[in-house]
């Protein structure tokens, strides 16, 4: 999915979806984390993707925030 594509689906989303989806998000790059470490893993570029849905998940719900706390 492009990034786009991403953020607008992030925008739909409760406050609490984008929780769910966060501790998602860590778990799997956690678990690519340990495929890494014992030579599992082929695809790396997975842990770059991974981080960076991360952080837009996190900017979306700092953005919510945000716009809560102004109006």
């Amino acid at each position: 999915m492009k990034a786009a594509e991403y953020n607008k689906s992030l925008a739909a989303k409760s406050d609490a979806e984008l929780q769910d989806e966060l501790l998602s998000l860590a778990r799997e790059h956690f678990n690519l984390r340990m495929q890494m470490a014992t030579g599992q893993l082929t695809q790396v570029h997975q842990i770059r993707e991974v981080k960076r849905n991360i952080a837009r998940v996190k900017t979306a719900i700092s953005a919510r925030s945000i716009l809560e706390q102004a109006g």
